[in-house]
């Protein structure tokens, strides 16, 4: 075996590429062993030499080139700017039904949780005793009109008596009082007999307005007490109210806005809607009211809006989400992609006139046909990051290729 013979891997092994040069070396020289310590020496020094020279040649080289990286300016854009709340959905009128004279039910008239109509008949209770209420009533507007004609035919017979000083001043004066007196009765009796029969009226419980009644509260055959006995609930669903809470901030932001005429005004102002389990913004309204003062103890202010309901699919106690129009507002638009998030927040990578990339914080708005809106935080003329981003780190130097932010439905980024 030769002496400098090692047994190695196959594969590309610097170290045993060496030895098997010198392994041929010292098989054409033929067996010399007075210089097998120089031959070791030898290989040593060429290995050595090898390291060595290895390392030298790849720092004398060419440095690798800046990986390269599509670059835009940012778009600007003409686009709506919204307000985001948490809503509570409630009806726009709450109708507590209570009987408005005392008495038995006889007969319900819906079903729970139907829709009803303005006048549509609810309950009924018993109307014997105000039939009977109305009938004496009427007898007392027949006795009171008896008694007037009495009266009357009384002040025509004593007149011309008075007239030829036959009878006193005065007895003409009992039979004016009197007549005066009957007129009054009458007048009392007829209403006592409207009275009577709206008495018989309001023993016919009705929906005062449209809308969709609870479960009813109580059964044919009890007792209800005039004004206090609850029958049912009925709630007005079309339109609904959305009622949310926004901070002193938001509201100021608002409030300048419609006051520069960049909005329609707190009165008027459009919202959108969309429920829990909906993607889109499906429903709109408008904002009817802002109350007059922020609650002192979360800093808000509550505000309600009108929204059309008319097939009453958005119920009362639900929440939503709602966002409210501030105007439409100029706002640099850059594609979603090309945003990043780190530990402060969200940020785009632009790159500086030396091809250093530079993060830049932003704040967001909404994304608009693919493009995300940019509130703060980048300039008009910033070089942003399009494409390549993932061979863009802060700090390092890159190559920039110029592209374009295109608007569309997909907002691609084209070079």
């Amino acid at each position: 075996m030769l002496p400098y013979q090692r047994k190695t891997r196959p594969g590309p092994n610097s170290e045993s590429v060496w030895f098997d040069w010198l392994n041929r070396i010292q098989a054409s020289l033929g067996p010399r062993p007075a210089n097998q310590a120089t031959l070791g020496a030898a290989a040593l020094a060429l290995l050595a030499g090898a390291a060595v020279a290895g390392p030298a040649a790849s720092q004398s080289g060419a440095p690798a080139p800046a990986p390269s990286v599509t670059v835009a300016v940012p778009l600007p854009r003409l686009v709506p700017q919204w307000e985001e709340h948490t809503a509570r959905i409630e009806p726009s009128a709450r109708v507590e039904v209570r009987p408005r004279v005392s008495g038995q039910v006889a007969q319900v008239h819906f079903q729970d949780g139907a829709i009803v109509r303005t006048g549509d008949l609810l309950f009924t209770l018993d109307q014997r005793p105000f039939r009977i209420a109305v009938e004496s009533a009427q007898a007392e507007v027949g006795r009171a009109e008896a008694r007037l004609f009495l009266a009357e035919q009384q002040v025509q017979r004593y007149t011309p008596l008075v007239q030829q000083r036959f009878a006193p001043e005065s007895e003409m004066d009992t039979r004016r009082s009197a007549l005066r007196e009957a007129q009054a009765g009458l007048l009392a009796a007829r209403a006592a007999v409207r009275q009577a029969e709206l008495d018989l009226e309001f023993s016919e419980v009705r929906a005062p307005r449209p809308g969709r009644v609870s479960d009813r509260r109580v059964d044919a055959g009890n007792l209800v007490a005039q004004g206090q006995t609850l029958l049912t609930t009925l709630l007005t669903l079309d339109p609904v109210y959305a009622v949310f809470d926004a901070s002193e901030a938001q509201h100021l932001r608002f409030a300048r806005a419609a006051r520069g005429g960049s909005a329609e005004g707190a009165a008027g102002a459009p919202v959108q809607l969309r429920l829990l389990d909906e993607a889109e913004f499906g429903h709109e309204g408008r904002l009817d009211f802002v109350d007059s003062a922020f609650d002192g103890r979360s800093g808000t202010i509550r505000n309600r809006a009108v929204v059309p309901n008319p097939h009453m699919f958005l119920t009362p106690g639900s929440f939503a989400r709602l966002r409210l129009s501030a105007g439409d507002v100029t706002a640099l638009m850059v594609p979603d992609a090309a945003v990043v998030a780190d530990q402060s927040g969200r940020a785009v990578l632009t790159v500086a006139p030396d091809g250093t990339v530079a993060p830049r914080p932003v704040q967001l708005g909404p994304l608009v046909d693919g493009l995300r809106s940019v509130r703060s935080g980048l300039a008009p003329e910033d070089q942003v990051v399009i494409g390549g981003l993932h061979r863009a780190r802060p700090g390092a130097r890159v190559t920039a290729e110029q592209g374009r932010i295109g608007p569309g439905p997909l907002a691609t980024a084209a070079r």
